[in-house]
């Protein structure tokens, strides 16, 4: 068997597992840990640096896209919950005065529609429309926050129970 040649995927899945193997006993890591695991690559200190900063970042993205996603996951079983309130009453007030289900079998059948389309803008958004969408909610998130922010501070309402 020659000298095999890794792709850099190769040689990350491959450098991976054997520092999963070699801190199998470890929760976790120290820092000094892991500036001496980069210095036995021959990676130098602001590399290290650089690519934590660049870590950090999408950590961060992705605990922002998780919260966005549990917010429109909420947000369609919350109309989910409507959908089936209404057309429950619907079908109620049919049977009721109709004797039988007519008309709202045409009212379920519409507002299934709109369940169905916004099921899928909730769990079949991907690429571009998804990035979109992910970052209108965050700008009206930080809004939002900004707008809280100011208005405890020019309006402080927890201290009015506390003379």
């Amino acid at each position: 068997m020659g000298n095999p040649s890794y792709s850099q995927d190769d040689v990350q899945q491959i450098l991976r597992l054997a520092i999963i193997r070699q801190t199998q006993n470890q929760d976790d890591l120290s820092r000094d840990q892991l500036l001496e695991i980069a210095e036995d690559m021959h990676i130098s200190p602001s590399e290290l640096a650089e690519a934590e900063r660049l870590w950090l970042i999408q950590k961060d993205q992705l605990g922002m896209q998780q919260q966005f996603d549990q917010h429109r996951q909420q947000r369609f079983q919350q109309k989910a919950i409507k959908y089936g309130i209404v057309t429950g009453f619907v079908i109620v007030i049919d049977c009721l005065v109709g004797g039988g289900l007519g008309f709202s079998l045409y009212v379920a059948a519409g507002l299934g529609l709109g369940l169905a389309m916004a099921g899928r803008r909730t769990y079949g958004l991907q690429g571009e429309e998804y990035e979109q969408r992910f970052r209108n909610w965050r700008r009206r998130r930080a809004l939002k926050q900004s707008v809280d922010g100011l208005v405890s501070r020019v309006l402080p309402f927890g201290d009015l129970g506390q003379s």
